[in-house]
């Protein structure tokens, strides 16, 4: 969850993006470079042994979700779940719903497709993948229930904010995703950062708020253990759900 688009772009990204000759306001939504850290044996067994069930190879071809899922039922995507266990925790506890993670660190694949096969989860399936490309080519328009996105990296210094997840361009494209009232839940543990994530989704003539400001945590949204850590210290969560509105 945390680590998903946390701290992902290396030196390679910032060479790529001094040398791109557009503005930075008509710049577009770019990919990472991809660091995979330590794959532990667990991790790499299920990739080997699991990912052929539940890996949803890229293509750039529109995803099926009742052949892929051999049901019908509402579409939920997380986008960037890290190690699995919050997306694990939300599957196991709406069974009636479908959950697509995408993810590219290879870790955080293997650990939630262990975790999946541990719990006998049968409505979860992984894209391992840039988010953005699955957005534009796997999934159709109004095809959504609902799309998560939690904790992404708050990139704290004003030079880097740019390279936030959460712009103007990327909320058109996931609301263009929803279903006619679809939801878009955002949680982060940075102010400023939500502070910036309310006034993107407030300004979307796409969706609207279904709180007064930020949302009360939903139940289904457990609390991983790096957040309770947070609470303790006394470090604030901010969610933000919004609906589409069209």
């Amino acid at each position: 969850m945390v680590d998903s688009y946390n701290r992902k772009m290396n030196s390679e990204n910032d060479k790529k993006l001094n040398a791109e000759t557009h503005s930075p306001e008509h710049r577009p939504i770019r990919s990472f470079v991809l660091r995979q850290g330590r794959l532990s044996t667990g991790q790499s067994r299920a990739v080997e042994n699991i990912g052929p069930r539940l890996l949803i190879p890229y293509s750039p071809t529109t995803l099926n979700y009742e052949n892929v899922f051999g049901r019908t039922a509402p579409a939920i995507m997380e986008i960037g779940f890290g190690m699995g266990h919050t997306t694990a925790d939300i599957a196991e506890s709406l069974p009636d719903k479908n959950f697509i993670g995408i993810e590219v660190h290879t870790p955080g694949v293997g650990s939630l497709l262990k975790m999946a096969d541990e719990r006998g989860l049968k409505n979860v399936r992984v894209v391992q993948h840039d988010a953005v490309e699955v957005l534009q080519h796997m999934i159709a328009d109004r095809s959504l229930a609902g799309i998560h996105i939690f904790f992404p990296d708050p990139w704290p210094k004003k030079r880097h904010h740019r390279r936030r997840l959460i712009q103007p361009d990327f909320v058109r494209l996931l609301a263009e995703k929803l279903q006619p009232d679809g939801y878009l839940h955002l949680a982060t543990d940075w102010q400023e950062y939500a502070d910036q994530m309310l006034e993107v989704l407030s300004a979307s003539s796409a969706l609207t708020n279904t709180a007064a400001g930020f949302a009360p945590r939903p139940a289904y949204r457990t609390e991983s253990n790096f957040e309770r850590k947070g609470l303790a210290k006394g470090h604030g969560v901010w969610d933000l759900v919004f609906k589409n509105k069209r």
